[in-house]
């Protein structure tokens, strides 16, 4: 057994498992603590590295593409603080970090793991139930559906639409970007029917706009990362399941899903939830998104 317990947290390898459970001091940022541990299985890894430093050093654990779903929904945009893969390690206790990491990597050469993307997830992702309580409403997963209940401080729009409930079966993939405190971030449910709209993520009722807290807004890229894991894996998607290079629906379609959106748009105006102005600046955008 390798192991090496910080103030940051502790890594234990008894040859098959790296485990990364979070430290519990304050300095611990909230999305470590709430994500819990983590058991990584010595297939997921690609590689780890020691970054000594002058106070203090960096242990990071390399996983292989494809292997994480926190990784795939987060797209490495994760803070580095909120990294699970990253571990402060002080100064004096390097030479433990050395032989904790020269200890991973003597098992990736013996059982000759392969460097290459992984063909299916290797780690589950955080539990369902999961619901975290973000700055424009709450997001809920059960592991089935998807639910959004609006704050009273999100967009008329998304107050007039209620509650959002996706099934996973309707979703194609699933888009965040944290709120940096500097410029907000967002949380996007793409289905098939919403995958050409261009609404903002304020307007968008299958999207959580995080302005908030981003200490609690961080939160939301567990939901993220749930509901990841339960779609189709990267690897098994053609072409033409990728939002990107998804091909142009058949023209009936596409009118009628166009249709179906101007008219509700339509019938928030007339009930006085739009106003003039944001009427014609929400008809605008979805119009510019078919």
């Amino acid at each position: 057994m390798a192991e090496i317990i910080q103030r940051d947290g502790t890594w234990a390898f008894d040859g098959n498992t790296v485990r990364i459970t979070p430290g519990l001091h304050r300095s611990v940022p909230l999305f470590r603590q709430t994500y819990g541990e983590i058991a990584v299985p010595l297939e997921a890894v690609s590689g780890i590295v020691y970054e000594p430093e002058r106070k203090r050093g960096r242990l990071r654990l390399r996983l292989r593409e494809g292997a994480d779903p926190l990784l795939q929904a987060t797209g490495g945009r994760l803070p580095e603080a909120a990294d699970p893969y990253r571990l402060t390690v002080d100064i004096d206790r390097s030479g433990v970090a050395e032989y904790v990491a020269e200890e991973i990597r003597r098992a990736l050469l013996l059982d000759q793991i392969p460097k290459e993307p992984a063909k299916t997830y290797l780690l589950s992702g955080p539990p369902v139930p999961v619901s975290v309580r973000s700055s424009d409403g709450t997001v809920s997963f059960d592991g089935a559906q998807v639910r959004i209940d609006w704050a009273d401080t999100s967009d008329r729009v998304k107050r007039a639409t209620g509650p959002r409930i996706i099934g996973v079966s309707d979703l194609v993939q699933v888009e965040w970007l944290p709120n940096s405190g500097y410029e907000d971030g967002f949380l996007r449910f793409v289905t098939r029917e919403t995958v050409f709209s261009k609404l903002p993520p304020e307007k968008d009722p299958y999207a959580l706009d995080l302005w908030g807290s981003a200490r609690r807004d961080l939160l939301t890229a567990l939901v993220a990362a749930a509901v990841t894991a339960r779609l189709p894996h990267p690897s098994t998607r053609t072409p033409a399941d990728r939002p990107q290079l998804a091909a142009v629906p058949p023209q009936s379609d596409h009118h009628d899903v166009l249709l179906r959106r101007l008219r509700e748009l339509g019938e928030l105006h007339r009930d006085g939830v739009l106003t003039d102005e944001e009427f014609a600046t929400t008809k605008a955008a979805v119009l510019r998104g078919f």
